[in-house]
């Protein structure tokens, strides 16, 4: 029973193993050895290798797997800082594209806002004139309208907006939702949307993420746990793959004129699709524990449950507060320990 529990225990950790590390490091290792086929042939390699003892041949092979191995574990310890780096936290980025690149998300906020706000008048200008035509309905009779004003009437009681319009708005809400306040906008479309998540819970509850959450996290349930710890392992794993696409690249200085598109290709894959993609559900499982289980950090911290918003805010702040640095004050009294 113990020998087939190891086994499966060993098969998987193997599995995960091999896809989460070694993958990567693999590709990256075989684009060097194709680029040393490339400069000396294939055929001359394998009369060299073929050469040498057997022992040594396989003292080769297993030096290249040790080699792998070890560039993979290595790389591994840089997705934190490959991922500060893609979020464009200000010490990483020269400071002349960092602040320019902040001035063009404080554009395109303001400018997402005014569309907004110039939809929203629209529709309100639409449903005043809906409400006007209702009244000479009313009074008049539907006789007293022109064929023209029958069919704005019928167009504008099925919907305000056009669909168009109506979707136009969404997707400005979606975007502008991604975004945070303009005081902690970041340079890039990863740090904005993993930023505007931390926010959120300051917003809607006064609670800073980055305090508060190293307590949450011991509250939270084993599969909310486990939920969060795929994404983000999902996160880092792109993260990798784009910082293994980049040493990709760097085969070119060795002749391989074909590893700089392959590698590009490779990274913007895995920001675009993959990272923002992983970024967005991570967040989403972040803003979702503090949304549902927040009232378990308040009891567990014998804080009094807030009985409204507006003073949820307040006693949210506080905490935050108090778990930053503790108060000196006799408010709030603590509940009874349950």
């Amino acid at each position: 029973m113990t020998a087939k529990v190891l086994e499966s225990f060993g098969g998987k950790f193997a599995e995960q193993w091999v896809a989460t590390l070694l993958t990567p490091a693999f590709v990256f290792w075989l684009g060097g050895f194709a680029t040393i086929v490339q400069r000396y042939g294939w055929q001359q390699l394998v009369t060299d290798f073929t050469g040498f003892p057997e022992l040594l041949q396989i003292v080769i092979l297993i030096g290249g797997f040790c080699v792998i191995a070890m560039s993979a574990f290595v790389v591994q310890r840089f997705d934190l800082a490959t991922l500060r780096f893609l979020e464009g936290y200000g010490s990483l980025w020269p400071r002349p594209i960092h602040q320019r690149r902040i001035n063009y998300y404080r554009r395109r906020r303001d400018e997402m806002s005014q569309q907004i706000q110039t939809l929203r008048a629209t529709e309100d200008h639409r449903k005043a004139a809906l409400q006007m035509l209702k009244v000479r309905i009313e009074l008049s009779g539907a006789d007293s309208l022109s064929p023209g004003e029958r069919d704005r009437f019928l167009r504008l009681n099925q919907q305000l907006l056009t669909s168009d319009e109506q979707e136009r708005l969404v997707q400005l809400g979606q975007e502008l939702d991604n975004l945070p306040g303009q005081n902690t906008l970041m340079p890039t479309r990863l740090g904005n949307l993993l930023r505007s998540a931390e926010r959120k819970p300051l917003q809607k509850y006064g609670l800073d993420a980055v305090i508060c959450w190293p307590r949450l996290w011991l509250l939270l349930s084993d599969a909310t746990k486990k939920d969060l710890q795929e994404a983000r392992a999902d996160l880092n794993t792109a993260a990798r793959v784009w910082f293994w696409s980049l040493l990709f690249c760097g085969w070119t200085l060795l002749g391989a004129w074909w590893a700089a598109p392959l590698g590009i290709l490779s990274a913007a894959f895995a920001y675009y699709s993959w990272m923002m993609n992983a970024a967005a559900t991570y967040a989403d499982l972040l803003e979702a524990a503090f949304d549902l289980y927040r009232p378990l950090l308040y009891q567990s911290l014998r804080w009094p449950l807030p009985s409204n918003p507006q003073e949820e805010r307040q006693w949210g702040a506080a905490l935050t507060l108090y778990l930053s640095r503790g108060l000196d004050t006799d408010r709030p009294t603590f509940t009874s320990p349950k």
